[in-house]
């Protein structure tokens, strides 16, 4: 798995349109802390119980389709959750696999914070609410 930094994930997405952009947080994290424009969800676990979800390897395969060979980026909220993903996709068969490293809100600041640090929203990138 390789790891990318949110304006290398950027790039990587703007110069190679087969490449999916997925988004592992949990449905009320993609819907109201907002996502990266273009990503699609795919809950790597979720609430209530915060299980991992049995069903996602099965889920990006059918989004993916050509045998796993599509490239995939991974982003959640720091780089954790979607790098646990990538590692179960790895191990059925994808081949490859990037992990938006810092993900969506990027590390904890001195004030246990946010935002202020790194992510895809402190860098600037396109990203929408819904």
């Amino acid at each position: 798995m390789k790891h990318l930094t949110p304006k290398e994930a950027h790039a990587f997405l703007q110069a190679t349109p087969d490449a999916l952009l997925i988004d592992v947080r949990s449905e009320i994290e993609f819907l109201f802390v907002g996502h990266p424009v273009g990503a699609i969800h795919v809950s790597w676990n979720d609430g209530p119980d915060w299980d991992i979800n049995p069903h996602f390897v099965g889920e990006v395969k059918k989004l993916a389709g050509n045998g796993g060979q599509r490239p995939i980026l991974l982003i959640c909220r720091s780089g954790n959750r979607s790098e646990a993903a990538g590692e179960a996709l790895l191990a059925a068969g994808f081949s490859e696999i990037y992990n938006v490293a810092h993900g969506f809100e990027g590390e904890l600041d001195d004030h246990h914070h946010r935002n202020s640090v790194s992510g895809w929203r402190f860098d600037g990138l396109p990203w929408q609410q819904c």
